[in-house]
């Protein structure tokens, strides 16, 4: 499994993070940019896409990692 992605407001752009990472690894002028490149990543890494809003906090979040679906239990 990757890096988790971010996708984090930044001096009034987009940018999407791999967790972990001080960098960002691009930055977009939409909210919408950045979570389609994000999931791009995510879906590659197999990794957890986080979706934060112009407060910095998650607002959404989506998994491309290894679930077992049904859930168990």
């Amino acid at each position: 499994m990757g890096k988790n992605q971010h996708v984090v407001p930044t001096n009034g752009r987009w940018g999407v993070r791999g967790e972990g990472n001080s960098r960002l690894t691009s930055t977009f002028d939409t909210q919408a940019e950045a979570i389609a490149k994000a999931r791009e990543i995510s879906i590659n890494q197999q990794s957890e896409l986080f979706i934060h809003g112009r407060d910095g906090r998650i607002r959404a979040r989506d998994s491309y990692g290894n679930d077992p679906f049904p859930p168990r239990g």
